[in-house]
This record gives structure tokens, C-alpha cells and sequence, in this order.
């Protein structure tokens, strides 16, 4: 099955460009799996109000901003992937790790507004930064990336 225009334009506004439609259509669900299990692991933090959870997710977020393969993927690669016999994650684009940045930015906030004792603004906080990862990973839709673009006056891909 190919990849379908609006997953193609999604992801390359993650920064996935130059790939071609049977390298996206292969690694396009698996792209998915960084952004679920954030997901996951930060409503767990947000759920149990765990500051030190969230504030050990801040360095793999950074670690995820700052190189092309995000410590997740590198999970995947060298684990998952065995199974799904599937080839590497491509790496990321600038898009996706500003995403990253942002997001350790705000699990750092989060965190801290727990830890502070402002439990209703760490819920909100991390409500909304695990509503932002969920929407990533089930539709591959980037709301960081797009302010990225935005910001930084980078063209978003038009659609096929």
C-alpha cells in the first residue's frame, strides 16, 4: 500500500524529506513510535503528578533535539525493528527535534509546577504536552513543527 498524500505532507513538514514513497510508506508507522511512547510516559507523569518522572524525561527530549536520531528511535533500530524486520528509522529533521526542544521545555515546566505545588497548572501543562504527543503519533500531525516552520519562515511542503 503507498503512502497517502496527507501522510506524505505531514511528515515532511517533520522535516522526512527526499525520502521516496516505499522508504516513507515502510517506516511511516514506526515514525509513530518515539512520539507513543513520550506520549505514554508523559500522561503517566502528568496522571500520577510525578515530578521526577517528568523531569527524567527532560534529558531524552534534549537528547532528542540536539541529534538526528531521537534516543527512542535508536530503541527501535536496534531492537524493534529486528522484529518488524523493517529498515532504520531515517533521522530526524529540524522540525521534529524543535519538537523535542519544545517539549523538554515544557515537561521541565511541567515537572517544576508540580514540584512547586501548583498541581492544577502541571495537569493543564502536561495535559496539553501529552494531547500534543498523542496527535503526533496517531496522525503524524506536528503541532511544534509547524511553529517551527512559522517561526523560522521555512515553507511548509504543498500538498501532492
Amino acid at each position: 500500500m503507498a503512502i497517502s498524500a496527507v501522510t506524505r505532507r505531514r511528515l515532511e513538514i517533520q522535516g522526512f524529506t527526499g525520502l521516496d514513497d516505499a522508504c516513507l510508506t515502510e517506516a511511516a508507522p514506526w515514525l509513530r513510535f518515539t512520539p507513543a511512547v513520550c506520549a505514554v510516559l508523559m500522561g503517566i507523569g502528568t496522571g500520577l503528578a510525578s515530578a521526577p518522572l517528568l523531569f527524567a524525561l527532560v534529558p531524552i527530549a534534549l537528547l532528542g533535539a540536539v541529534f538526528p536520531v531521537h534516543p527512542f528511535d535508536i530503541a527501535y533500530n536496534y531492537g524493534l525493528r529486528r522484529l518488524t524486520r523493517t529498515r532504520p528509522l531515517p533521522p530526524n529533521g529540524v522540525p521534529r527535534r524543535f519538537a523535542c526542544g519544545m517539549a523538554a521545555v515544557w515537561l521541565a515546566g511541567t515537572a517544576s509546577a508540580f514540584l512547586g505545588g501548583a498541581d492544577v497548572a502541571g495537569y493543564v501543562l502536561g495535559g496539553v504536552l501529552t494531547s500534543v504527543a498523542v496527535l503526533v503519533s496517531t496522525t503524524h500531525f506536528c503541532i511544534p513543527s509547524m511553529v517551527y516552520r512559522l517561526l523560522f519562515r521555512q515553507p511548509v511542503p504543498a500538498a501532492a
